[in-house]
């Protein structure tokens, strides 16, 4: 538990200077968690089979490239240069030609790492961008996403008897579902109207909270059941007692990807 707790103070420690100090340095900090959270998929698809190294750096090249487009936007909308999608899809799909070997590389290698590379990259830029328009617009992102997972916790560990999703995580019951939900909702979008704009109706402010924290839980669930398919307990080890990158921004990675559906009428 201490170890758990130090780790906790660390993650503070570092992530909230930066996201007050935004720009570069923000900028900067998310790329290199983009780019662990990439690793830790190739990592973890690797327990299977291993990936060709150029394949990978390639990857991660791309991965950087795009969580740092439009690192300076400060409008919270996403254009994605799609001459720069066009070249990574030949570039991961041709080698199959050249290697002439199915067993090295093929198409379901080649899918994952496209995949891989728009999923976390534009995720990880959105996050970079929501933080130059606002800082107060992230910040409500982590309260749903925070308050969410702990009360959802809580409530589980209180009352839960219930499971919501057994065959991919055991732990989760419907009662936790509810009270994180429920807390989740009601702190942030009261933080919403107070602090971000009070002229918005409560009534859709709560409709859009509720379903971004029901956004962040099923997005805890995905990865839980990416583990479940490869027999992981955590992504990577990276953080003592908290797993990898991708066990701490999973719901946050669904939310904010969700968020940019709504950021037209909030």
């Amino acid at each position: 538990m201490k170890t758990r707790v130090a780790s906790a103070f660390l993650i503070v420690l570092i992530f909230v200077p930066l996201l007050l100090i935004g720009g570069m340095a923000f900028a900067i900090f998310m790329t290199i968690l983009a780019t662990l959270g990439l690793y830790e998929l190739i990592h973890i698809r690797e327990s299977k089979k291993e990936f060709p190294f150029l394949m990978k750096l390639f990857a991660y090249v791309m991965v950087v490239f795009f969580s740092l487009s439009h690192f300076d936007s400060i409008v919270f909308s996403y254009t994605m240069d799609f001459r720069v999608v066009a070249f990574m899809i030949f570039a991961f799909l041709s080698p199959m030609v050249f290697i002439h070997d199915f067993k090295r590389y093929n198409l379901n290698d080649a899918l994952f790492l496209i995949g891989s590379v728009l999923f976390i990259g534009s995720s990880f830029n959105l996050l970079i961008i929501c933080r130059n328009y606002d800082i107060m617009y992230i910040i409500y992102l982590l309260l749903i996403t925070t308050l969410t997972d702990t009360f959802a916790l809580f409530t589980g560990m209180l009352i839960g008897q219930h499971k919501l999703c057994p065959t991919v995580s055991p732990k989760k019951t419907i009662e936790g579902l509810v009270g994180g939900t429920l807390v989740g909702t009601f702190v942030a979008t009261a933080f919403y109207i107070t602090v971000i704009d009070s002229s918005m109706s409560l009534a859709f402010v709560t409709i859009i909270t509720m379903l971004l924290s029901l956004v962040g839980q099923l997005g805890d669930l995905v990865f839980s059941s990416i583990k479940r398919y490869y027999d992981k307990k955590d992504f990577s080890n990276l953080i003592p007692e908290h797993g990898g990158i991708l066990d701490r921004f999973d719901s946050l990675i669904f939310v904010v990807l969700a968020f940019i559906i709504f950021s037209s009428v909030l």
